[in-house]
């Protein structure tokens, strides 16, 4: 995985290495953030199954101390199970988005640290995957760097724009585990494994759950249930590599993929992140003399 994320990341980021612009930081250069450090929860449970699978993605995220802080010197382990609690429940969005995103997060931060200080994104209107892109990336809406795509076929992906180093990369599914009813897969890539679930079945159960106008078969809820539970574990025993995609957009601009319709006029500045780098005192703090 390691691998192919490098070779994607030196493939992809070649065409664009004179237009991008310097990291807010390096890794043991500029800065060291110690990663591994706290153990990601991939304990299964009954609204987090997935989480155990073999290649369930885990997040090394990197945050600013409180509201007026420096960076941390440390990272913290992120899991789909830490976002299904923040979401509200489980479903096959929550976990297509979070795998989506680390193959994306894998070509904008190679040292594996994913810095949500600088970071902006993009999903559908789902609140599956917009709520894994905010929970991930720390966009809000507020911020007016939280948006949604203003074209409709894209509506199950993701672009995560990274804004120091200027990179945006949209991500999705390939061809094969997608299962929206008449929605295209943006990207070309197509799967070569066969999944345990037929997706055009669950594509015809969803058709048959909507045109019953909020009265579906009781059958039909538990069939859709087992064929989403079933097609995410199964996805996610196999590489990410080998059901998502993603591509670095050239001349990203914001307003170009984003529906105007859909933001804040005059958003908020953000207030937790302009101390990240500031600067330490030169010597400790003296106390004062003892009064006699």
């Amino acid at each position: 995985m390691k691998k192919w994320i490098s070779i994607l990341f030196s493939t992809l980021l070649w065409p664009l290495s004179i237009s991008a612009s310097p990291p807010t930081y390096i890794q043991g250069e500029s800065i060291f953030i110690e990663t591994g450090v706290t153990q990601p929860d991939r304990t299964p449970t009954w609204y987090a199954p997935m989480v155990a699978k073999p290649y369930a993605p885990v997040f090394e995220m990197l945050a600013t101390r409180g509201t007026r802080g420096r960076y941390n010197a440390y990272t913290y382990a992120v899991t789909i199970k830490d976002m299904i609690k923040w979401h509200g429940h489980d479903c096959e969005g929550t976990s297509h988005a979070a795998a989506a995103a680390k193959v994306a997060f894998g070509i904008l931060f190679p040292d594996g640290i994913i810095d949500r200080s600088v970071l902006w994104g993009i999903s559908g209107t789902s609140p599956c995957w917009s709520d894994a892109v905010a929970f991930l990336t720390g966009a809000r809406l507020q911020y007016g760097n939280l948006g949604y795509f203003k074209n409709k076929d894209y509506g199950h992906a993701i672009l995560l724009y990274r804004e120091d180093t200027n990179m945006a990369v949209l991500a999705t599914w390939k061809q094969g585990i997608n299962n929206i009813p008449g929605e295209p897969v943006v990207l070309p890539g197509k799967i070569n494994w066969k999944p345990k679930i037929d997706m055009q079945k669950v594509i015809d159960l969803k058709k048959e759950v909507k045109k019953a106008g909020g009265k579906p078969d009781p059958y039909q809820v538990d069939q859709l249930r087992y064929y989403q539970w079933a097609h995410v574990n199964d996805v996610l025993s196999h590489p990410l590599e080998d059901s998502y995609q993603a591509k670095i957009i050239k001349n990203f601009k914001w307003e170009d993929w984003i529906d105007p319709k859909k933001v804040i006029v005059s958003p908020h500045k953000r207030g937790d992140i302009p101390l990240k780098n500031y600067p330490y005192r030169d010597r400790p703090i003296q106390q004062p003399p003892a009064s006699e």
